[in-house]
């Protein structure tokens, strides 16, 4: 889906019946028990609970939280089985839409203030979550992909400079390889049908800072073949990252496959750094403070943004989140939904770092860190943003094109077989 954010990209108040959730007033969301699912684990399962307690306390309503990385898989089957949750954080909207054309989710335009809405999120996010021009889907938290990390210390000690441009990153990355290290540390491990979706990442920015969003949008739709000139030419640029048998990453190919992308930047902090650049979206802050406590954002861990390819399509960036979807309508349900898109629910997470807020009303001040803020600030700069490629297209080809990524990094002169596969799985995931 095409779109563009505009204004600043922070939280939302939705009028007075949430500003009686905010103020404490129990009496009128009444008692009640909301089941949620979602994927967020260990930190992030922490820091949303962090976000419900006082929606708790304040309410009486009681909310049970279940977390699962097979999210998809479990949604499915519940849904099926008439059994799914009371309202799901889901991080594909593809998921959701299905299972609005399905019935099987409440339309939101009853449920939230929808002129606060409209007056708080930027119109973008609201046509994200649009099917059939209703309102089923709402995002609470967002993050902002194409962002290399590095640790400033390092880079100081070698005389690296940040590059500012495409060519000099490449030239960076060729300076790094030169001293013998390994410029680039990259983890694709997810956890089962997961694997593999980090590397996706890097093929989605350079899709559409090379290409376009023309090509960006066909791609997702299952209208621009994954053997076209364009399609290859992103992997073709993402091997003169990963570098000939994946030398320019640290570990290789068997490495890259086992390491998880929640440690996989862990390496630009030990002594000496196994890697001087990570690509990973802003979320990945928190991982890097919950593994290595001693780590402090700007001293020890900053990031420039991945430069254009094209300067054709400069300022354009993938963002992605988790949206919510209501299955169950009931009081207590859409208290908890109404809560989830306020500023005073959306800051208790970007206080504690990892997320950004995709509205207009949380201060930049809440933002712990100039990383952050930064964070924030270019989010809503971003002249062309496209929602996240694979999680917008229908599961059997998300998964075949992760599995791709995987088969790529194993080897890169697969390549035209891989591609080819992956135009026999578009022929058919998009009419089912």
């Amino acid at each position: 889906m095409r779109f563009l954010i505009q204004g600043r990209a922070l939280a939302i108040a939705l009028g007075a019946a949430m500003l009686a959730v905010a103020c404490g007033s129990s009496t009128a969301a009444g008692p009640g028990t909301v089941s949620v699912l979602a994927e967020w684990s260990g930190q992030e399962q922490a820091n949303f609970e962090a976000v419900l307690k006082p929606f708790m306390d304040q309410t009486g309503i009681k909310v049970t939280y279940e977390s699962t990385r097979d999210l998809t898989a479990v949604i499915k089957t519940r849904v099926a089985a008439g059994n799914p949750p009371d309202l799901a954080g889901v991080p594909n909207p593809q998921l959701l839409s299905q299972f609005a054309g399905q019935n099987k989710l409440v339309p939101l335009d009853g449920v939230l203030d929808m002129t606060a809405l409209k007056q708080n999120y930027s119109q973008g996010w609201i046509d994200l979550g649009t099917y059939q021009g209703k309102l089923y889907q709402v995002y609470s938290w967002v993050s902002l992909k194409g962002l290399v990390w590095y640790n400033p210390k390092t880079f100081q000690a070698k005389g690296y400079a940040v590059p500012t441009n495409w060519d000099g990153m490449i030239s960076l990355q060729n300076q790094i390889k030169s001293t013998g290290v390994t410029p680039w540390c990259v983890g694709l491990k997810s956890g089962g049908a997961d694997d593999g979706w980090p590397g996706s990442d890097w093929l989605k920015e350079i899709v559409l800072s090379q290409s376009g969003p023309t090509v960006y949008d066909n791609w997702v739709a299952g209208k621009q073949k994954w053997t076209s000139p364009e399609i290859k030419s992103a992997f073709t640029t993402w091997g003169t990252i990963l570098g000939p048998n994946d030398a320019n990453a640290y570990g290789g190919a068997i490495q890259i496959a086992a390491t998880s992308f929640k440690t996989s930047g862990d390496g630009l902090f030990t002594k000496p750094p196994k890697c001087y650049m990570h690509n990973q979206a802003s979320f990945i802050t928190s991982f890097f403070t919950s593994d290595n406590p001693s780590v402090k954002p700007v001293t020890d861990f900053n990031f420039f943004p991945l430069p254009d390819v094209s300067s054709q399509f400069t300022g354009a960036h993938v963002v992605a989140g988790d949206s919510w979807g209501l299955f169950h309508d009931s009081a207590a349900a859409r208290k908890l939904l109404q809560y989830l898109t306020t500023a005073e629910a959306q800051a208790i997470w970007v206080k504690a770092g990892g997320k950004l807020s995709p509205n207009k009303q949380t201060p930049l001040d809440d933002y712990p860190d100039p990383l952050s803020k930064e964070s924030a600030q270019l989010l809503v700069s971003t002249q062309i943003a496209k929602y996240d490629a694979t999680d917008n297209m229908p599961a059997d080809m998300r998964t075949a094109a992760w599995q791709a990524v995987l088969k790529f990094v194993q080897n890169q002169n697969n390549l035209d077989t891989i591609l080819a596969n992956l135009d026999k799985v578009q022929a058919t995931a998009y009419s089912s």
